[in-house]
């Protein structure tokens, strides 16, 4: 028993050994095979690190490649623009003298100074004739074709007319770009022509109003808009080849800021039509309220169908001008001969369609509400009025604001209760009666 034993204790440290040994070395492989997974892990880590920074990157590079497509696409409608006037200016240089092209070319080759060409009179009748053609166009064709537009109310154009009319956008998607350049030569021309000018334009501009706005026409209506609103002063360098022909013509040419009243009213509304800044927005329309208080200026505000115009500013989304808008509309309702055709050219579809969606607006300020129900309870009046009410749901929101508005409030409910009572949606009672100033 005693030799077994020893032979099994033998047999066993044996085993034990091995087994420690095995033991080490698989502790040895599992060491380094930890050690390799965290060599892959942090491979794995700094890639994924590097990708991101990557996608980054990417994302970066696309933004900045859209800016630069976006600012490409201005700087060649700019460029477009300077190559008109380039060619405008060379045709002029080409009338004052026949060896200009001659002398031009020979510049371009030995790029040497030529003399100056010599200097001829302009034909003063020749911008006469232009401004009685563009008086005659824009009295009896563009506002005309306009006025008839914004009578349909709704009722589909004739194939015939709207074919026309989309002939007429088209001319004048041609003429905006050019009659832009030409503001610059207005100081060199009579005074009394431009307001032809300016009324073309703004003709031409409401022709815009129903077509598809026209990407390439951004920059050219900011541009004509900003020298409308700023005016045209011609510097010396400018065109040596007419200041001995214009010496005793102005030097500048005021259009918004212009003291003839008809001229500074056409200027406004090309301004609040072209101009998005807000503080040209703003003087635009204290002009226009300043104007609006003389009888000339509400003929003019009608004679140019202004109603759209303004309009197009009676969004709550532009706050700033929202008060301005309602405030010049207001103007127009006050008691003269002039507040019938007012209240005829508000009973459309736009003028409705542009309360209801005004109506519709989260806390519509309480100053606006009160000047915009003086207005609806004036055109509550008109019996043919009822329909446009009902088609834009503004009686449901009219009475919606009676019943939540604060009693306190009496100017705004007097204003409410008569234009229901017109509408023939309340009973006559006291307040319904009232009138307001």
């Amino acid at each position: 028993m005693k030799g077994v034993k020893e032979e099994v204790l033998t047999r066993f440290q044996i085993l034990k050994e091995q087994h420690d040994a095995e033991v080490e070395h698989l502790t040895e492989v599992l060491k380094e095979r930890n050690k390799e997974s965290r060599r892959l892990r942090s491979s794995f880590d700094a890639l994924k690190e590097l990708n991101d920074s990557l996608k980054k990157q990417l994302n970066e590079v696309s933004e900045e490649n859209r800016k630069l497509e976006v600012q490409a696409k201005r700087v060649q409608a700019r460029l477009d623009n300077l190559q008109r006037k380039y060619e405008f200016m060379t045709i002029q240089r080409l009338r004052g003298n026949p060896h200009a092209a001659h002398e031009a070319k020979s510049l371009k080759q030995e790029k040497v100074p030529v003399s100056k060409p010599h200097k001829v009179p302009l034909n003063g009748q020749v911008y006469e004739l232009l401004t009685v053609l563009m008086d005659w166009i824009s009295d009896h064709h563009l506002s005309k074709l306009k006025h008839e537009e914004s009578g349909m109310d709704g009722e589909k154009a004739l194939p015939t007319f709207a074919s026309q009319r989309n002939d007429i956008q088209e001319k004048c998607v041609k003429l905006l770009p050019v009659m832009t350049e030409q503001l610059q030569w207005m100081p060199f021309v009579n005074a009394k022509l431009h307001e032809p000018f300016v009324k073309f334009v703004y003709w031409s501009l409401r022709q815009l109003d129903a077509g598809t706005q026209h990407s390439t026409m951004t920059s050219t209506l900011r541009r004509l808009g900003e020298d409308i609103f700023k005016g045209v002063v011609t510097k010396g360098l400018q065109d040596n080849s007419l200041e001995h022909a214009v010496e005793s013509k102005p030097k500048a040419a005021a259009f918004f800021k212009s003291a003839s009243l008809p001229l500074r009213f056409l200027s406004t509304l090309i301004v609040l039509k072209t101009v998005t800044r807000a503080d040209y927005l703003a003087q635009a329309f204290d002009s226009l309220c300043v104007d609006l208080k003389a009888d000339e200026g509400k003929s003019l505000f009608l004679q140019h169908q202004a109603v759209p115009v303004v309009l197009s500013h009676l969004k709550v989304s532009g706050r700033g001008h929202l008060c301005s808008a309602i405030d010049s509309l207001l103007q127009m309702t006050v008691e003269s001969r002039f507040l019938q055709p007012f209240l005829e050219a508000c009973s459309c579809s736009l003028f409705f369609r542009t309360c209801s969606v005004l109506l519709r607006g989260p806390k519509l300020d309480l100053h606006v509400l009160e000047r915009l129900s003086i207005i609806l309870q004036k055109l509550s009046k008109i019996k043919s009025n009822k329909k446009l009410f009902e088609l834009f749901a503004v009686h449901l929101m009219l009475q919606e604001i009676q019943r939540t508005t604060h009693p306190e409030h009496a100017f705004l409910c007097i204003n409410l209760n008569s234009t229901l009572f017109n509408l023939g949606l309340t009973k006559c009672n006291s307040l319904a009666a009232g009138t307001n100033p």
